[in-house]
């Protein structure tokens, strides 16, 4: 039987490009799916199963917009926390999603290359804003390049790019006029996610609060640059782009340190549990970070289903249909849960 749908099918008979799938979307798993039983263990995603403990909001956070103070206080704390130099480093969004739809949009036609497999949405928003795009499977030269992306650690086989090959490809982009894109959403509780501020001028880091911090819903990213396209980035998105809740939710989050330490060790934790667990189901592990582990199976696309008829909502990639990408169970039930499927194969 076909790892495709009838949709993907036809759109790569006519020469297309499979549609971007995500991961949380339950009701596409409902209906795919619809004897499954509820409620459904959502493990389609990469976001800390176990959220940061936010105390209560004020309600002043919901009733009035947010003021430049606001925002210069959690441009501090992400400098403090992401190693910027200082807040004029920082440009504050709404979740890292629309950071890689805005910054295609600042740069005049552009030679690029992602390298991959990765995020699909990289490749996608480039294309969108006009630029020529290819996908290359490791860190290019860049003598006929404008702008390199690599996504570190990255998704979905957690692969890291060697700090100083990084270095040097930001000051050759640089000394041209041109850009790495480092996307760093999963580096917060990764031991050597990040290469910091070492990257210089010719480079802009993503970072998403809400993966790390299990609050994706908060909608809260940083872009770490150069004062002046930092500048252009929030221009570029508007005034009061990020919400009062997610400030309030940041100012508190980032500068604890010892909860984000505590978290790394317990999700890596769960993340060699979730391993051993996929092994004895027939899984063969491929990468992953200390939030999602990717696997190939026999047959991946049988396990798919397997596992969607018990309700267990996995990632699968089209592309690559022996692969399934598998989130951290939040707790012992899920836990149970994913491991009776898994023992049944």
């Amino acid at each position: 039987m076909s790892a495709f749908s009838a949709n993907e099918a036809e759109a790569l008979a006519e020469g297309g490009t499979l549609p971007v799938f995500h991961g949380g979307d339950l009701d596409a798993a409902r209906r795919q799916f619809p004897n499954a039983p509820e409620p459904w263990l959502d493990l389609s995603t990469g976001i800390n199963p176990v959220p940061y403990p936010l105390p209560p909001f004020e309600a002043s956070t919901l009733q009035r917009l947010p003021s430049a103070a606001d925002l210069l206080t959690l441009k501090l704390a992400a400098a403090k926390a992401y190693g910027a130099p200082d807040s004029n480093h920082v440009a504050t969004a709404p979740g890292s999603q629309i950071l890689i739809e805005t910054i295609p949009r600042l740069r005049p036609a552009s030679r690029v290359a992602v390298v991959g497999p990765t995020y699909a949405e990289h490749a996608m928003a480039w294309r969108r804003s006009g630029h020529a795009v290819e996908t290359v499977s490791e860190l290019p030269s860049a003598d006929r390049l404008d702008v390199v992306v690599a996504v570190n650690p990255n998704n979905p086989d957690g692969r890291i790019h060697a700090p100083d090959a990084l270095r040097q490809l930001s000051r050759t982009l640089s000394s041209k006029g041109g850009l790495l894109v480092a996307d760093e959403a999963f580096a917060d509780l990764e031991a050597d996610g990040s290469v910091g501020t070492d990257l210089g001028a010719g480079a802009v880091r993503l970072r998403s609060f809400g993966k790390s911090y299990g609050l994706a819903g908060l909608r809260l990213g940083f872009a770490l640059a150069e004062p002046i396209l930092a500048q252009r980035i929030e221009t570029a998105l508007g005034p009061w782009a990020v919400s009062g809740p997610a400030i309030a939710a940041g100012l508190v989050a980032l500068p604890d340190a010892a909860w984000r330490q505590e978290t790394a060790t317990a999700r890596a934790k769960d993340a060699a549990r979730l391993d051993r667990m996929i092994v004895r189901g027939g899984g063969q592990i491929v990468g992953g970070t200390v939030l999602f582990r990717t696997a190939t199976f026999r047959d991946g696309l049988s396990m798919f289903r397997l596992l969607g008829e018990a309700g267990i909502y996995v990632r699968r990639f089209p592309e690559a249909p022996s692969q399934l990408r598998f989130g951290l169970p939040p707790d012992k039930g899920a836990w149970c849960r994913l491991s009776r499927v898994l023992k049944s194969v």
